[in-house]
Protein backbone atom coordinates (compact mmCIF):
# COMPACT_ATOMS: atom_id res chain seq x y z
CA UNK A 1 0.00 0.00 0.00
CA UNK A 2 1.32 3.43 -0.87
CA UNK A 3 2.06 5.66 2.09
CA UNK A 4 -0.73 8.16 2.72
CA UNK A 5 -0.54 10.93 5.28
CA UNK A 6 -3.45 11.96 7.47
CA UNK A 7 -3.66 15.26 5.57
CA UNK A 8 -4.39 13.32 2.37
CA UNK A 9 -7.32 11.41 3.86
CA UNK A 10 -10.66 13.03 2.96
CA UNK A 11 -11.99 14.60 6.17
CA UNK A 12 -15.59 13.70 5.46
CA UNK A 13 -17.37 12.95 8.75
CA UNK A 14 -19.44 9.86 9.37
CA UNK A 15 -23.12 10.75 9.61
CA UNK A 16 -24.17 7.32 10.92
CA UNK A 17 -22.33 6.83 14.21
CA UNK A 18 -22.26 4.68 17.35
CA UNK A 19 -23.37 5.25 20.92
CA UNK A 20 -22.09 4.12 24.32
CA UNK A 21 -19.04 1.86 24.48
CA UNK A 22 -18.83 1.53 20.70
CA UNK A 23 -18.63 5.33 20.42
CA UNK A 24 -15.75 5.44 22.92
CA UNK A 25 -13.85 2.82 20.93
CA UNK A 26 -14.57 4.73 17.71
CA UNK A 27 -13.11 7.92 19.17
CA UNK A 28 -9.88 6.07 19.95
CA UNK A 29 -9.72 4.16 16.67
CA UNK A 30 -10.44 6.89 14.11
CA UNK A 31 -7.18 8.91 14.43
CA UNK A 32 -5.07 5.74 14.53
CA UNK A 33 -6.64 4.53 11.30
CA UNK A 34 -6.20 7.94 9.68
CA UNK A 35 -2.47 7.78 10.40
CA UNK A 36 -2.43 4.55 8.37
CA UNK A 37 -4.27 6.13 5.45
CA UNK A 38 -7.54 4.40 6.40
CA UNK A 39 -11.03 5.58 7.35
CA UNK A 40 -13.19 4.21 10.12
CA UNK A 41 -16.44 2.71 8.88
CA UNK A 42 -18.05 1.23 11.98
CA UNK A 43 -17.39 -0.09 15.48
CA UNK A 44 -19.52 -2.80 17.02
CA UNK A 45 -19.06 -4.27 20.50
CA UNK A 46 -20.90 -7.52 21.14
CA UNK A 47 -20.96 -10.39 23.61
CA UNK A 48 -20.82 -10.46 27.39
CA UNK A 49 -18.12 -9.86 29.99
CA UNK A 50 -15.20 -12.19 29.43
CA UNK A 51 -16.24 -13.11 25.88
CA UNK A 52 -16.63 -9.70 24.28
CA UNK A 53 -15.80 -8.96 20.63
CA UNK A 54 -14.77 -5.50 19.44
CA UNK A 55 -15.19 -5.32 15.67
CA UNK A 56 -13.65 -2.36 13.88
CA UNK A 57 -14.50 -1.92 10.20
CA UNK A 58 -12.18 0.24 8.14
CA UNK A 59 -11.39 1.03 4.51
CA UNK A 60 -9.11 2.97 2.24
CA UNK A 61 -10.58 6.19 0.80
CA UNK A 62 -11.46 4.32 -2.41
CA UNK A 63 -13.49 1.77 -0.43
CA UNK A 64 -10.99 -1.09 -0.65
CA UNK A 65 -9.36 -2.89 2.29
CA UNK A 66 -6.67 -5.55 1.95
CA UNK A 67 -5.50 -8.22 4.37
CA UNK A 68 -2.31 -6.19 4.78
CA UNK A 69 -4.41 -3.15 5.74
CA UNK A 70 -6.25 -5.23 8.35
CA UNK A 71 -3.02 -6.54 9.84
CA UNK A 72 -1.44 -3.08 10.00
CA UNK A 73 -4.56 -1.65 11.67
CA UNK A 74 -4.60 -4.47 14.21
CA UNK A 75 -0.96 -3.87 15.15
CA UNK A 76 -1.51 -0.11 15.51
CA UNK A 77 -4.82 -0.27 17.39
CA UNK A 78 -3.93 -2.98 19.90
CA UNK A 79 -1.59 -0.88 22.10
CA UNK A 80 -3.89 2.16 21.92
CA UNK A 81 -6.93 0.20 23.10
CA UNK A 82 -4.78 -1.61 25.65
CA UNK A 83 -3.62 1.68 27.17
CA UNK A 84 -7.01 3.43 27.12
CA UNK A 85 -8.79 0.26 28.33
CA UNK A 86 -12.32 1.19 27.16
CA UNK A 87 -13.56 -2.40 27.61
CA UNK A 88 -13.53 -3.51 31.24
CA UNK A 89 -13.28 -7.25 30.54
CA UNK A 90 -11.20 -9.42 28.22
CA UNK A 91 -12.15 -9.03 24.59
CA UNK A 92 -11.37 -10.20 21.08
CA UNK A 93 -10.34 -7.51 18.61
CA UNK A 94 -11.41 -7.95 14.98
CA UNK A 95 -10.33 -5.66 12.17
CA UNK A 96 -12.28 -6.19 8.96
CA UNK A 97 -13.20 -4.77 5.60
CA UNK A 98 -16.77 -3.47 5.18
CA UNK A 99 -17.67 -6.42 2.93
CA UNK A 100 -19.86 -6.36 -0.16
CA UNK A 101 -23.14 -5.73 1.69
CA UNK A 102 -21.42 -2.94 3.56
CA UNK A 103 -22.75 -0.31 5.95
CA UNK A 104 -23.24 3.19 4.54
CA UNK A 105 -22.03 5.84 6.98
CA UNK A 106 -20.89 8.87 4.97
CA UNK A 107 -22.71 11.07 2.49
CA UNK A 108 -20.31 9.93 -0.22
CA UNK A 109 -21.31 6.30 0.45
CA UNK A 110 -24.89 7.13 -0.49
CA UNK A 111 -23.62 8.72 -3.71
CA UNK A 112 -21.08 6.01 -4.58
CA UNK A 113 -23.56 3.15 -4.32
CA UNK A 114 -26.53 4.82 -6.01
CA UNK A 115 -28.49 2.32 -8.09
CA UNK A 116 -28.05 -0.55 -5.64
CA UNK A 117 -30.61 -1.98 -3.23
CA UNK A 118 -30.28 -0.92 0.40
CA UNK A 119 -32.10 -1.34 3.68
CA UNK A 120 -32.35 1.33 6.35
CA UNK A 121 -33.36 1.47 9.98
CA UNK A 122 -34.11 4.85 11.54
CA UNK A 123 -33.40 5.80 15.14
CA UNK A 124 -36.98 7.07 15.47
CA UNK A 125 -40.09 6.24 13.39
CA UNK A 126 -40.84 8.45 10.39
CA UNK A 127 -44.45 8.43 9.22
CA UNK A 128 -44.97 5.43 11.47
CA UNK A 129 -42.06 3.43 10.00
CA UNK A 130 -38.52 2.71 11.14
CA UNK A 131 -37.43 0.24 8.43
CA UNK A 132 -37.15 0.95 4.72
CA UNK A 133 -35.85 -1.06 1.78
CA UNK A 134 -35.47 0.08 -1.80
CA UNK A 135 -33.15 1.30 -4.52
CA UNK A 136 -30.70 3.95 -3.37
CA UNK A 137 -31.06 6.97 -5.66
CA UNK A 138 -28.18 8.94 -4.14
CA UNK A 139 -27.91 11.76 -1.64
CA UNK A 140 -29.99 14.92 -1.70
CA UNK A 141 -28.29 17.35 0.65
CA UNK A 142 -27.87 15.47 3.93
CA UNK A 143 -30.67 13.02 3.12
CA UNK A 144 -30.65 9.67 1.34
CA UNK A 145 -33.15 9.24 -1.47
CA UNK A 146 -34.60 5.73 -1.66
CA UNK A 147 -37.11 4.39 -4.21
CA UNK A 148 -39.53 1.60 -3.38
CA UNK A 149 -38.99 -1.53 -5.49
CA UNK A 150 -42.75 -2.18 -5.41
CA UNK A 151 -44.39 1.20 -5.96
CA UNK A 152 -41.57 3.34 -7.35
CA UNK A 153 -42.33 5.96 -4.69
CA UNK A 154 -39.30 7.93 -3.54
CA UNK A 155 -38.60 8.85 0.08
CA UNK A 156 -36.03 11.22 1.56
CA UNK A 157 -34.46 9.95 4.78
CA UNK A 158 -32.22 12.37 6.74
CA UNK A 159 -28.88 10.59 7.12
CA UNK A 160 -28.35 11.83 10.67
CA UNK A 161 -31.61 10.09 11.67
CA UNK A 162 -30.40 6.71 10.37
CA UNK A 163 -29.24 4.20 12.98
CA UNK A 164 -28.14 1.65 10.37
CA UNK A 165 -27.99 1.59 6.58
CA UNK A 166 -26.44 -1.17 4.52
CA UNK A 167 -26.43 -2.56 1.02
CA UNK A 168 -28.38 -5.68 0.11
CA UNK A 169 -26.41 -8.47 -1.58
CA UNK A 170 -27.46 -8.71 -5.24
CA UNK A 171 -25.84 -9.96 -8.45
CA UNK A 172 -25.38 -6.36 -9.58
CA UNK A 173 -23.63 -5.43 -6.34
CA UNK A 174 -21.31 -8.45 -6.57
CA UNK A 175 -20.38 -7.50 -10.15
CA UNK A 176 -19.70 -3.91 -9.08
CA UNK A 177 -17.54 -5.11 -6.18
CA UNK A 178 -15.46 -7.28 -8.50
CA UNK A 179 -15.00 -4.37 -10.89
CA UNK A 180 -13.87 -2.07 -8.08
CA UNK A 181 -11.52 -4.76 -6.76
CA UNK A 182 -9.84 -5.16 -10.13
CA UNK A 183 -9.50 -1.39 -10.50
CA UNK A 184 -7.94 -1.14 -7.03
CA UNK A 185 -5.54 -3.98 -7.89
CA UNK A 186 -4.42 -2.24 -11.08
CA UNK A 187 -3.91 1.03 -9.20
CA UNK A 188 -1.86 -0.70 -6.49
CA UNK A 189 0.24 -2.53 -9.08
CA UNK A 190 0.91 0.73 -10.93
CA UNK A 191 1.98 2.43 -7.68
CA UNK A 192 4.27 -0.47 -6.80
CA UNK A 193 5.81 -0.51 -10.28
CA UNK A 194 6.38 3.24 -10.12
CA UNK A 195 8.06 2.95 -6.72
CA UNK A 196 10.24 0.10 -8.02
CA UNK A 197 10.99 1.82 -11.32
CA UNK A 198 9.54 -1.05 -13.38
CA UNK A 199 7.01 -1.17 -16.17
CA UNK A 200 3.47 -2.50 -15.54
CA UNK A 201 2.70 -5.99 -16.82
CA UNK A 202 -0.42 -4.85 -18.72
CA UNK A 203 -2.72 -7.02 -16.69
CA UNK A 204 -0.75 -10.25 -17.11
CA UNK A 205 0.38 -10.41 -13.48
CA UNK A 206 -1.53 -11.51 -10.43
CA UNK A 207 -4.26 -9.31 -8.99
CA UNK A 208 -4.10 -8.24 -5.38
CA UNK A 209 -7.63 -6.99 -4.77
CA UNK A 210 -9.00 -6.84 -1.25
CA UNK A 211 -11.24 -9.79 -0.36
CA UNK A 212 -14.86 -9.20 -1.35
CA UNK A 213 -16.15 -10.55 1.94
CA UNK A 214 -15.20 -9.59 5.45
CA UNK A 215 -11.77 -10.94 6.35
CA UNK A 216 -11.05 -10.05 9.98
CA UNK A 217 -7.54 -10.08 11.37
CA UNK A 218 -8.41 -11.02 14.94
CA UNK A 219 -6.40 -10.89 18.15
CA UNK A 220 -7.42 -12.14 21.57
CA UNK A 221 -6.79 -9.97 24.61
CA UNK A 222 -6.39 -11.68 27.98
CA UNK A 223 -7.32 -9.12 30.60
CA UNK A 224 -4.82 -8.82 33.43
CA UNK A 225 -1.61 -10.24 31.97
CA UNK A 226 -1.97 -8.09 28.84
CA UNK A 227 -0.94 -10.89 26.52
CA UNK A 228 -2.17 -11.23 22.97
CA UNK A 229 -2.49 -14.56 21.27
Amino acid sequence: MADVSRDEIPSEPRLVTETGLSARVATLAAPVLEDLGLRLVRVRVSGSAGSCTVQIMAEQPDGSMSIENCEAASRALSPVLDAADPVESGYRLEISSPGIDRPLVRRSDFERYAGHVMKVELAMPRDGRKRFRGILMGADGDAARIRSEDTGEETLLPIDEISEARLVLTDALIAESLRRGKAAARSTEADNNQDAGTEPDNGQGHEHAAPATNGPAARQKSKGDRRWR
